[in-house]
């Protein structure tokens, strides 16, 4: 709800005059007790004040609309060890950074945050092969002839899917398609000509921290349960994935509300409820939306295609740092830093390198690695975009034809197996550091860091490879020295050195004339 300021200013006066008013009636009645006369009766007080808004008329028109999602499973059946699989970590991919937010963000009872989607049904080693409750959680209709959106998280283990209207009913439902990277999934109920209620997406480009937000769902499997809360933030990064942009409130919201939608006033779907943070398993006021606008364009391709296919630009980035914008002279942190160029993606075949910032694509600004990686992603394989990029202290911008996102991030290659390094060794000791030739000639072998050194504080290690500085190719430390020499006349407080490690390549900004 907006109130002009004015209009603010009316409502504040008229409260305070009933305030009075109430204040009057209540000394004359204390005086009248007092001097032991009877008071006068009369009609009850009434206070004609501004009535505060009430979410009930959205919650009447949304709640047919949402639903409550079952998912079951065959459960080979196992050796019954008296085990529980409580907190659902035995079937997570092995993906070390996917295991590590479920633990923080979606844990079971541990001290992280919770999975408020998927809920452990007993024993699940106990197992007959039969279909058997293994998750919970909440959706909602987009359309009359019954697609619904949810969480991948929800269904993620799922091969029988049900959903429960409103009003109690219960009907099977379709998977037809899901989107790991970006949490979400859509079901099909066939309601044998009957059109179901739905909803729309908003325009979360106009939310507003401070907006006024009703989540509805199916918390810890009660039924239809209404919350409200505010926006708390924007463009929250949780460590999820490269796609983190989560509209952060502060409406209660638990195990069972994932795949709920979260409405603004006008009854429409700013964000799907998929992630809260919490040290006691409960609802803390901090709970992670998909944005809108996120979920509309995903959704839209899984109905169409089952999955989503994104541009892929085939390209390592890290974010620019301070020390990093120092060393490459520019005047603000913002972009992409492109630490290595993959042999196969597109990106390196139409020029992209190593070093090169990339600053704009199609005239977008590119503010951090996240953004550039939202960027690409939206657009489909095949587009052909203009990237813009920052080299060697000027702009430059490349055409490039995007490929298609591989279905799992890959590291770029290095043919160059790691050489062992040579006997001699020599000290760089401005840097903190002991060098060798690599075996190939081409970069310089770090042995050892000085652990009091700004290049132990930023991460390097025996067996680094500095390949170069500055864009200079580096072969031994008179190329260092000249390189030094070189960033100390043109003003700079930093160098840019390259680091290749088990064939990833990144930059780190170490102080010039600092040791």
């Amino acid at each position: 709800m907006n109130i002009a300021p004015d209009s603010y200013s009316r409502t504040r006066k008229r409260l305070l005059a009933a305030v009075a008013s109430l204040a009057v009636v209540g000394a004359v009645g204390a005086g009248a007790l007092a001097t032991g006369t009877a008071p006068v009766l009369a009609d009850a007080v009434r206070v004609q004040a501004p009535q505060v808004p009430s979410f009930a008329d959205v919650v009447e028109r949304v709640s047919p609309a949402v639903v409550s999602v079952k998912v079951k499973a065959k459960i080979q059946p196992t050796a019954d060890d008296g085990s529980d699989d409580q907190d659902g970590f035995d079937n997570l991919p092995d993906n070390p950074q996917l295991r590590r937010f479920f633990k923080e963000f979606r844990g079971f009872g541990d001290q992280g945050g919770q999975q408020f989607g998927m809920r452990p049904f007993g024993h699940r080693n106990r197992g007959n092969g039969e279909p058997r409750p293994v998750a919970q959680g909440s959706g909602f209709f987009i359309s009359e002839d019954g697609y619904l959106v949810t969480n991948n998280h929800v269904v993620s283990e799922g091969s029988n899917f049900s959903v429960v209207t409103n009003d109690g009913k219960e009907l099977d439902a379709k998977l037809i398609g899901t989107d790991p990277r970006t949490d979400l999934a859509v079901l099909k109920v066939d309601g044998g000509g009957s059109k179901f209620t739905y909803v729309d997406f908003a325009d979360d480009s106009k939310i507003r921290i401070g907006d006024w937000v009703v989540a509805v769902g199916n918390p810890f499997g009660l039924g239809g349960t209404v919350t409200a809360g505010i926006v708390s933030a924007r463009g929250r990064d949780i460590g999820a994935g490269p796609y983190d942009d989560f509209i952060q409130i502060d409406a209660s919201v638990n195990r069972g509300n994932s795949g709920g939608p979260s409405f603004n006033l006008n009854g429409q779907v700013i964000g799907i409820n998929t992630a809260i943070f919490s040290p006691s398993g409960g609802s803390v006021g901090i709970a992670f939306d998909i944005p809108a606008s996120t979920a509309r364009q995903v959704v839209e391709d899984l109905m169409k295609n089952g999955s989503v296919q994104r541009g892929w630009l085939g390209v390592e980035i890290q974010p620019v740092t301070s020390d990093i914008a120092e060393s490459l002279g520019l005047k603000s942190e913002k972009g992409a830093l492109v630490s290595s160029a993959q042999d196969a993606g597109p990106g390196k075949k139409a020029g992209i390198a190593a070093g090169d910032v990339i600053t704009q694509v199609d005239g977008k600004d590119v503010a951090s690695p996240k953004e550039l990686a939202r960027l690409i992603g939206a657009y489909p394989p095949g587009k052909s975009v203009d990237v813009t990029v920052l080299r060697d202290g000027k702009t430059e911008t490349v055409k490039v034809d995007l490929g298609t996102l591989p279905s799992s991030d890959k590291q770029a290659s290095n043919n160059d197996s790691k050489p062992a390094a040579p006997a001699k060794a020599d000290t760089l000791a401005d840097l903190g550091l002991t060098v060798t030739k690599s075996e190939n000639g081409k970069g310089l072998v770090v042995t050892d860091v000085d652990p009091d050194s700004d290049a132990a504080d930023r991460g390097i290690q025996p067996g680094d490879t500095i390949t170069s500085i500055n864009s200079v190719e580096v072969n031994g430390t008179d190329d260092v020295s000249k390189a030094m020499a070189d960033a100390a006349k043109a003003g700079r407080k930093a160098v840019l050195m390259q680091i290749t490690r088990d064939d990833s390549n990144r930059f780190v900004a170490l102080p010039v004339g600092k040791g």
